[in-house]
């Protein structure tokens, strides 16, 4: 199967469930890179975002500083599926504003916004892709670009960096790496470039370690990598809260401080 369908074919059986999973009584997170197809209804219509969550000025630049540090931040599903404010009966709410927050105290010109619905994971990164592809054009060093994903978020940068295949951008993926989506990877030839970070929680049940990826895509293009396991012991929820444990490794990747 072309790669590419194989990556839709993978959202589709992949990254959709929790709330139907806690209606059901069993434990299956919302974000979860493994999830399963069920025949209960779908949560409710996503909620218009109200004044006090207005992400505008998370938009992408009008204007384009060549000295500013641009981090774009890709959200796990459960934002797709709520809207704002998004809740999982097993984690709690989705921290998504003060994550942001968060992120830009630390000097960044964070962009992020709300995926809609189900959001096509591949036609996405392609548009990150060329947003970054923009900025560099524009005269904003490759290695001042940092793209963070939490869950789907992090399976959508995983393609934004096999599109973009430069070595200078800075990479984070959160909580995604399970054991069967990295084979799924691998078997596809899906190549990670630039400085890959990993981060996720010991006791993550839907994600796991990056370094088979990284031993792919090693000579292909990725530049360093790193991964961090945390010892928080609530799995999928250290996405979910702006936690120093994740927000101060990112920072540091992004300055080139601990590569």
């Amino acid at each position: 199967m072309n790669p590419i369908a194989s990556f839709r074919r993978r959202f589709a059986f992949i990254l959709v469930v929790v709330f139907l999973g806690s209606c059901a009584g069993v434990s299956i997170e919302q974000d979860s890179p493994l999830q399963i197809e069920s025949t209960q209804p779908l949560a409710a219509p996503r909620p218009q975002l109200t004044p006090a969550h207005d992400l505008a000025k998370y938009e992408y630049p009008s204007s384009i500083d060549p000295e500013d540090q641009y981090l774009f931040y890709l959200h796990g599903k459960i934002i797709e599926d709520q809207g704002i404010p998004a809740v999982s009966p097993e984690f709690g709410k989705y921290e998504y504003q003060a994550i942001l927050e968060q992120l830009s105290g630390y000097g960044f010109v964070v962009i992020s916004e709300g995926r809609t619905r189900d959001t096509d994971g591949v036609a996405y990164a392609r548009k990150i892709s060329d947003q970054i592809t923009t900025l560099i054009e524009a005269g904003v060093p490759a290695k001042n670009i940092i793209v963070v994903g939490a869950s789907k978020g992090g399976a959508i940068a995983i393609f934004v960096s096999h599109f973009l295949e430069n070595e200078e951008v800075n990479i984070v993926l959160m909580g995604i790496c399970h054991p069967d989506y990295v084979e799924d990877l691998i078997r596809d030839k899906i190549f990670l470039y630039g400085n890959i970070l990993s981060i996720y929680d010991f006791v993550d049940e839907f994600a796991g370690s990056c370094q088979e990826l990284f031993s792919l895509s090693e000579g292909r293009g990725l530049s360093k990598s790193n991964e961090i396991v945390l010892d928080i012991g609530t799995g999928h929820g250290i996405l979910y809260q702006p936690l120093d444990d994740w927000i101060l490794p990112v920072v540091q990747w992004a300055n080139n401080d601990s590569k």
